[in-house]
């Protein structure tokens, strides 16, 4: 009787491992046109529409080095849902996506779509990403 509760907990914890594994995905991110390789990118992801884009409010963020015309980053396992990609490229790493007088950025710097903001950060909706399988995207960077 032992053996047979031990083998079908074992065959439930096996079938609820690879379920739980199939409704994770990764989002591979490509950042394209980056005309220097000063300092490094910092990726954010958002999962929250009232937190978007604001820094330190990300669901999850990672800063790389450059190297080349393009940088590749790979959010891995990811829940199935709906994200939004911030980055910019910290050029004299100071942490900080360093703005103008009006709020401008002054540091090269990109959103999920290829959104291309007009007078303020554009919406999640707006670079919104429906992750329900591995994905990659590629983004360019605004100067």
């Amino acid at each position: 009787m032992i053996d047979l509760f031990k083998i079908c907990c074992f065959v439930f914890i096996s079938f609820s491992m690879q379920l739980n594994a199939q409704l994770n995905f990764d989002l591979t991110v490509n950042v394209t046109g980056l005309e220097n390789n000063d300092g490094v990118l910092q990726f954010g992801l958002y999962n929250n529409a009232d937190k978007f884009p604001n820094v330190g409010e990300t669901y999850k963020m990672i800063r790389v080095k450059t190297n080349g015309p393009s940088r590749k980053y790979t959010f891995e396992s990811l829940p199935k849902g709906r994200y939004a990609v911030a980055i910019y490229q910290d050029e004299n790493n100071n942490d900080n996506c360093d703005k103008n007088f009006i709020g401008i950025p002054t540091e090269p710097y990109a959103f999920s779509n290829d959104m291309r903001p007009k007078l303020s950060a554009p919406s999640f909706e707006d670079c919104m990403l429906n992750l329900d399988r591995n994905k990659t995207v590629s983004i360019k960077l605004v100067y």
